[in-house]
Formats: structure tokens, sequence, C-alpha cells
């Protein structure tokens, strides 16, 4: 098994940090990864993307040139990578700011409306988690368990607080994908 992810957004908006979730959470796992990171010089505001590369087999290279999935947070990164997505891939739109229709039936598109997702459940930061959740519900990489392990290795102990509520987004998201 070698999935290949790439997840984008403008900078601030959790695109590195949920990448580093999902290397964690396969890492605990026992899989092979890869995590890197690309961002425009500005930082936030810029664009920021990161591509994850999860394998049972030791990863050679940490470049992603065709996705197996994709997650976009703002329009600019769906118009770089929708084109990325290989046949029979998942491409997850964040509805709350892309109001585009994506015109592929060779793929899985689903729509997910992360901020309200984050809102709804008391997490306004938290759409980054959301999103993931709802691109985990499509793609059966890692039980929540590891999820949530890595999530809690990446908070560490100074940001436990938002652990709470990264768990609650992330299921939602999930939820809101599976409907």
């Amino acid at each position: 098994m070698k999935k290949d992810f790439v997840f984008a957004g403008f900078g601030g908006q959790g695109m590195l940090l949920i990448g580093k979730f999902l290397a964690m959470a396969c890492m605990l796992d026992g899989k092979h990864v890869s995590w890197l990171p690309s961002y425009g010089p500005e930082m936030r505001g810029g664009t920021a993307n990161c591509s994850v590369i999860v394998s049972d087999h030791e990863v050679g290279s940490p470049m992603v040139a065709n996705a197996d999935a994709v997650v976009a947070m703002n329009l600019p990164s769906l118009l770089k990578f929708e084109d990325r997505v290989k046949p029979g891939g998942v491409l997850v739109i964040n509805s709350s700011i892309i109001d585009r229709k994506v015109d592929r039936d060779d793929i899985t598109i689903v729509y997910c409306d992360a901020n309200a997702i984050a809102d709804s459940v008391n997490n306004p930061k938290g759409a980054n988690v959301a999103i993931l959740g709802a691109l985990m519900a499509k793609m059966n990489i890692v039980d929540n368990e590891k999820m949530f392990e890595a999530i809690r290795l990446e908070l560490g102990e100074r940001k436990m607080k938002f652990f709470e509520g990264n768990k609650a987004a992330f299921l939602a998201g999930m939820e809101a994908a599976n409907k």
C-alpha cells in the first residue's frame, strides 16, 4: 500500500499541521511516511501546502506528482491541485469559502463546510481538523485512536487544552462526509 496526499491552503489555515497529524498517526500505526512542507515567503496569508506519503515500504522520495487525495482549503489551492488527483482518488474542498464546483467524474469529490463544522463544535479554529476528518471518512488509512494519539503528541503539553476541540472537529468532519 502506498498513498500520496496533498494538503493545500493559505498560510495560517493549518494545512501543514494536519499533514503532520496524518504522518504521525501513520507512523504510530507502523507505516513508513514522508512529510514535505512548502510555503510562500509571506507565511500567514500566503500559500502553504504539504505532501504526505504513507506506505508499507520505505519512501524513496517525498515528492508527490499526482495524489491519491487532495485537500483544498481555498480557491487558489483548488485551481492548482484539482488536476493532480489520480483517477479513483479523493478531492476534499472547503465549501465554506470555495463556491466553485469541480467537473470530474473519475474521482470522489467531498464538499466540506469545514468552517461551519468547526463552529458547530465550538472550535472556530478547527476547520483544518474538520476537513481532515472528512478526508479520513473517505480514505481508510488509519484508525481514529491512532489519529487522536497523533494529535495529542503533536499538540504537546503546552497546547493540550485544544485537544478535545480538535477531536470534536475531526469527528464532526467525518460525520458530515458520511452523510
